[in-house]
């Protein structure tokens, strides 16, 4: 991919590097739709329907559900029930329960016999999420762990 360098606007040498970065992007552009289409050609795992203890552990969630998130969970969970291969990202601003949905749709997949793993920018985040996984999913037979910079080399190779 071009990186481009610093140049004074209006310039010549800025007209030749926004050519450069176009012809950039127009191929970064092709490779993704040629990626999806490969994809949309693909057969992904399907998941179950949602067992007894998913909705057991759905009715534990001590909160109120938002629209948003009663949204974004029945499509996970339609993406996950489906033999297409999942595209989906999830955002939102801060408290706004996102990690719920992420949990849900994890212990979805954990019901299914699969291992999950949550990435996290910071390790703060990630013993925050650790916290609230191990909490959430106390009372099932799921194994929570957490991985980060912070843990010793000997817990890790565990």
């Amino acid at each position: 991919m071009y990186q481009p360098k610093l140049s004074k606007l209006g310039s010549q040498e800025w007209q030749k590097q926004k050519q450069k970065v176009r012809k950039s992007l127009e191929i970064v552009a092709k490779d993704l739709v040629e990626l999806y289409a490969k994809r949309q050609l693909g057969q992904g795992f399907k998941f179950s329907k949602d067992t007894v203890w998913q909705k057991e552990f759905e009715e534990k969630f001590p909160y109120t559900e938002t629209e948003g998130q009663l949204q974004a969970i029945e499509e996970i969970k339609r993406d996950m029930e489906s033999e297409k291969p999942m595209d989906r990202i999830l955002c939102g601003d801060v408290g706004y329960g996102k990690t719920e949905v992420a949990m849900r749709a994890a212990f979805k997949a954990v019901m299914d016999s699969k291992q999950v793993a949550v990435l996290v920018p910071t390790t703060i985040l990630a013993q925050q999420h650790y916290m609230t996984f191990s909490a959430r999913m106390k009372d099932f037979p799921v194994t929570i762990e957490v991985l980060s910079r912070l843990k010793s080399e000997r817990s890790k190779r565990k």
